[in-house]
């Protein structure tokens, strides 16, 4: 995603929108949040139709705008594990509306029947 410049008005929509915005972000965000740490492959598994090639975009991304952190053990296989930052737990209030929102306001899947 293309990041925020100054050039967009100092807007603080364009900003949040270029640190988490897409379809990946929030998602990341709120299964770190239920489940404290993960790795790589439970991230994955957690969300079987993301790409590698996304996921780790969009890690990457979370990473450089201090969302999540990345720790990284220098051991054989190698293990890394992700977690949110205190930057990226200020969000829960806004994951835990849309949630909300999203439970209250998704169609029916019975509709489609």
């Amino acid at each position: 995603m293309k990041k925020w410049s100054l050039d967009e008005g100092n807007c603080s929509i364009s900003y949040t929108l270029s640190a988490v915005g897409g379809r990946w972000k929030w998602l990341i965000l709120y299964k770190l949040f239920q489940n404290k740490v993960l790795r790589y492959g439970e991230i994955k598994k957690n969300m079987p139709s993301i790409t590698h090639k996304m996921l780790s975009q969009q890690l990457k991304e979370l990473e450089s705008e201090n969302l999540i952190n990345r720790k990284e053990y220098p051991q054989i296989p190698p293990k890394v594990e992700y977690s949110l930052t205190e930057k990226g737990e200020s969000l829960i209030p806004i994951l835990t509306l849309m949630s909300e929102w999203g439970a209250k306001n998704k169609p029916d899947a019975s509709v489609n029947d």
